[in-house]
């Protein structure tokens, strides 16, 4: 196997002494989605963290990290980062801004501390997976770590579950 050359984030890990662990898969240009990474990477989705990107009207970028199978609540988001209204910038912005590409944007070792949320989920957590800054590659690491690296706060961030009538969850 090939040595994984170090990305920032994990440069910023390794500075921080905290322990992390490696995640390769392969990806297309035609599917980068956190479900396919999950699939790859071998751990369930509510395990697996997307980085989103939005911009709030009084605080200006602002960081969201949730489950890769959830989506996230603009209202909560904009609640719980001290705005009006938040939305997702547009994927031409996000290198310039964070110094990331769509599909491997880590929430660790952007251009810039921007105020980050992260879903309060990964509280119950042991080991979750976020991006390590480079498509196909994720990090391994325990979120309270993570939380305290990037000084960023947990909440409720996502849309609540819809029950079907059918009985399906459709989250």
């Amino acid at each position: 196997m090939s040595k994984t050359k170090k990305t920032n984030a994990m440069r910023i890990l390794d500075k921080n002494h905290i322990l992390y662990d490696i995640k390769t898969y392969e990806y297309t240009e035609e599917d980068l989605s956190g479900i396919h990474a999950a699939a790859e990477v071998g751990m369930p989705p509510d395990k697996v963290f997307k980085t989103l990107v939005g911009r709030g009207n009084v605080t200006g970028p602002v960081v969201f990290c949730i489950p890769v199978h959830k989506e996230l609540d603009l209202k909560k988001a904009a609640h719980v980062s001290g705005n009006k209204n938040v939305h997702l910038i547009h994927v031409k912005e996000l290198s310039d801004l964070t110094g990331y590409i769509r599909g491997g944007c880590s929430p660790i070792g952007m251009k810039k501390l921007f105020p980050t949320y992260i879903d309060e989920t990964a509280l119950s957590i042991d080991i979750f997976s976020i991006s390590a800054g480079q498509r196909g590659l994720q990090i391994l690491a325990t979120p309270k770590d993570i939380i305290k690296l990037i000084d960023a706060r947990t909440a409720d961030l996502t849309m609540s579950d819809i029950i079907l009538t059918d009985g399906r969850v459709r989250s």
